[in-house]
């Protein structure tokens, strides 16, 4: 795939402007811990994932352009202009994709911020979170950098302003049993999903 291995400025100029303006006139969202995202450097952002409107959210709450991990589909046909320019990594779901990991972690050596959903589709499930996949904390790992986990509450209805995404502190992958820090960052975001729901 033809991939924009950098911060495309459509984003930063002009995508990013109107995306934040259509969530705050039409969700009026929360945006809570933004300060545990670093305003440069490296960082992996993942999270629960509760619509296909999540990535607007998290484009919306900070400056950073956040290349987010997506099906290849987005590469197809017109919308391939549009999502390249968007700084899409794009991801075959058919086949475990590894081009797409070493893609995200040249990405991260870069100096760049990833968005991932490990869970790794919408959540319709009546559990709080799905397993998640690997794929967050192997690239992290293997990179050295961080991950700042966060949560989304709240529905997407027109102006009910009942949406937030909470970012935590950044978290280390240190541990060479990479299912261990997985396991963790499961855990941090199940119990603050809990937690939010009380």
């Amino acid at each position: 795939m033809d991939v924009i291995e950098k911060d495309p400025k459509f984003y930063k100029y002009f995508a990013r402007v109107i995306i934040k303006a259509f969530m705050r006139v039409v969700y009026h969202p929360k945006y809570i811990g933004l300060e545990n995202i670093p305003k440069n450097g490296a960082v992996v952002l993942a999270g629960n994932h509760t619509n296909n409107l999540d990535c607007l959210l998290i484009i919306a709450s900070t400056k950073r352009c956040v290349h987010f991990m997506a099906k290849d589909s987005l590469y197809k046909g017109f919308k391939k202009h549009l999502f390249k320019h968007m700084g899409i990594i794009p991801v075959n779901r058919k086949i475990h994709d590894k081009d797409c990991l070493i893609t995200a972690k040249r990405f991260l050596e870069k100096g760049m911020t990833i968005g991932i959903f490990p869970e790794g589709t919408i959540n319709r499930t009546d559990d709080t979170i799905m397993n998640f996949k690997i794929g967050a904390v192997k690239m992290a790992h293997d990179t050295n950098k961080q991950i700042v986990p966060f949560v989304i509450n709240g529905k997407y209805k027109f102006f009910i302003g009942n949406l937030r995404i909470r970012y935590f502190k950044p978290i280390d992958v240190k541990d060479d049993i990479l299912d261990n820090d997985n396991e963790k960052l499961m855990k941090i975001i199940k119990k603050n999903l809990e937690d939010e729901e009380i």
